[in-house]
This record gives C-alpha cells, sequence and structure tokens, in this order.
C-alpha cells in the first residue's frame, strides 16, 4: 500500500471513529432509559402541592435522541399523559398531552446531565435539567419556570428506578 493510499485509510478510519464517537455521546446515558418513579419524599415542589404520583420513562431513540413518556396524577384534577421525541441538537420538537407546553428542545450539557426547554406558543414555560446519578441509581429533574397561571415555580423532583 503506497503512503498516500495509507494516508486515506487513516484519514477515514479516523474520521468515521469520531463520527461514531459523537453519536454515542449524544445518545440517552443507558442508565437513564427505562421507568423513573417520583420519590415524593426527596422531593420539593414550589409553589405546590406536588402530584399524588409521577412516572416517567426514557427511551433512546436512534442515535441521538430519546422519547420521554410521563404519567402524572396531580394533587387534584384528571390523571395526566404526555410524550416528546427530540434529538440532542437544540431544535423544537411536539409535545403531546403537556398542559404547559407545545413544544420542547434538548441539549446535552455533560455526560449525566440534560437540559430541556419547554414552550407553549413560542414562550419559553419551564426549563428542566436533568441529572442521572454517577451510579444510575437516582435522577433529580430540577425545574423552573411558570405553572399554567404564570406563577413563578422552582420544583426539584427526585425519581428512583
Amino acid at each position: 500500500m503506497t503512503i498516500r493510499a495509507r494516508a486515506a485509510l487513516s484519514s477515514s478510519v479516523m474520521l468515521f471513529l469520531l463520527l461514531l464517537a459523537s453519536n454515542i455521546g449524544a445518545q440517552a446515558p443507558a442508565a437513564m432509559v427505562g421507568t423513573w418513579n417520583l420519590d415524593l419524599a426527596k422531593s420539593s415542589f414550589s409553589p405546590g402541592p406536588p402530584p399524588k404520583s409521577m412516572t416517567v420513562t426514557y427511551s433512546a431513540v436512534g442515535a441521538d435522541g430519546l422519547k420521554i413518556v410521563v404519567d402524572v396524577t396531580p394533587a387534584t384534577g384528571a390523571a395526566q399523559h404526555w410524550e416528546m421525541t427530540a434529538k440532542y441538537d437544540g431544535n423544537q420538537y411536539p409535545v403531546v398531552g403537556h398542559p404547559n407546553a407545545d413544544m420542547v428542545s434538548v441539549k446535552r450539557v455533560d455526560d449525566l446531565t440534560g437540559e430541556s426547554t419547554f414552550t407553549k406558543a413560542g414562550k419559553v414555560t419551564t426549563v428542566n435539567v436533568r441529572k442521572l446519578a454517577a451510579d444510575g441509581k437516582s435522577l433529580t429533574v430540577t425545574s423552573t419556570g411558570v405553572t399554567v397561571d404564570g406563577k413563578p415555580r422552582k420544583d426539584v423532583q427526585v425519581f428512583v428506578k
């Protein structure tokens, strides 16, 4: 093999490995995939009240996306079911069934942290920062934004598998 051919092959292999690594890093962490239940005793809700229960299911979608399905039984009112499928690219994706959001964009902060920005009719309603514990046994979601009726809110939701 000539030097030029080896250099071309080496460059191709390096490019392939770089693309592969970037796609692996963009995917939802394997430990995050699955069903998580809200630990009410470790969570806080302001202004409150907390929900009666909440379950969140994360699924990896393709090389750089995730699907999130949420089932909530609020303190009052009917049960809620909402879901979204998005890529870690900062673009807007539809949210179905959420009372305070119709679009979401997600981005990766680091290997254990992701950020979701929810909007309704073009206005930001909530920013969620998801932090997966290093041992993969808990997931903390810090939500800041406004309630459906426009009041400021800050919730710290702790989930366990």
